[in-house]
């Protein structure tokens, strides 16, 4: 099979540009004119698309957990209330999806529970991301194979066998695998991007790298070891409220990343070595011996 996916009107793959994707999870802290802020500055950058999260609480977070109390920017509440309260419901994401059409971006979300897949399916979206803590959701990969619309799968915090074993579950066909590593922020001795490789030589599929460390290297480098999808969490100001923030990337930064990925993207070729054009003057000038 050729190692290429459709995802909207981009074909993402070895001999494509790179698909990148600026991650909003929920760096709005539940607030809509942070994220269409967000959206806006993701735009500006040149992104592909931006991606947002969605869980249903009483699902996603654990029985155990829902009564611990936390300081939050709506005070001290429940945790349970504090996921709640970090949702958005449909008429938020349904500015979101008007919003992401007057400028022309695409937009997708991380689905964390079966019903948040039938939640985003009103708003068709061009794909869905599973993230690394449902790579091991049986059910919710059924679920999202049974769409029809391509997959993005993350694979932090998984063995090598329990990645195996999900994408027995998936269509390869609609598949992009992402190598990741969720610790927010991640150090660079555990980014292990050669598993970029790996996975490349295990899956025919288009392998892309959702990146959690500080700064633009890694994410980078990635796309030279054969990434054709990036994913870095987008934030206005990495000292907002909220635990992705650290790990994210502001907007100026973000317009270098998409920079620094173009340039290397032009600068890899084709393998093949030869005499260009623009060396013919210096070979003439400086070899002795033609």
């Amino acid at each position: 099979m050729a190692r290429e996916v459709k995802i909207g009107n981009r074909l993402i793959g070895d001999g494509h540009p790179t698909y990148i994707t600026a991650e909003i999870g929920i760096n709005h802290n539940g607030d809509l004119e942070i994220a269409k802020k967000m959206i806006f500055e993701a735009f500006r950058t040149g992104v592909d698309s931006v991606k947002f999260q969605k869980r249903t609480p009483e699902i996603c977070v654990p029985r155990d957990q829902w009564d611990i109390m936390r300081e939050t920017p709506w005070g001290y509440i429940s945790y349970i209330e504090y996921r709640r309260k970090m949702e958005f419901g449909q008429k938020e994401y349904a500015e979101i999806d008007r919003y992401c059409k007057e400028l022309g971006i695409d937009w997708f979300a991380s689905v964390w529970d079966e019903p948040s897949v039938d939640f985003m399916e009103q708003f068709d979206p061009i794909a869905y991301k599973i993230p690394s803590a449902a790579l091991t959701d049986s059910g919710l990969l059924r679920k999202l194979r049974a769409t029809g619309r391509p997959l993005i799968l993350s694979t932090g915090m998984s063995s090598m066998e329990q990645i195996r074993a999900a994408v027995a579950l998936l269509d390869l066909d609609r598949l992009v695998i992402t190598h990741a590593t969720s610790t927010y922020p991640c150090d660079p001795e555990e980014l292990n991007l050669k598993v970029i490789q790996s996975l490349r030589e295990a899956f025919p599929c288009p392998i892309g790298y959702s990146g959690h460390e500080v700064g633009l290297i890694p994410s980078v480098v990635a796309v030279a070891m054969g990434a054709c999808v990036i994913e870095r969490h987008i934030t206005l100001d990495r000292a907002m409220w909220g635990s992705d923030q650290a790990a994210s990337v502001e907007p100026t930064g973000f317009e270098r990343l998409v920079k620094y990925i173009r340039v290397t993207e032009a600068s890899l070729g084709d393998g093949v070595k030869k005499v260009y054009d623009s060396e013919l003057s210096s070979l003439k000038k400086l070899r002795r011996f033609q």
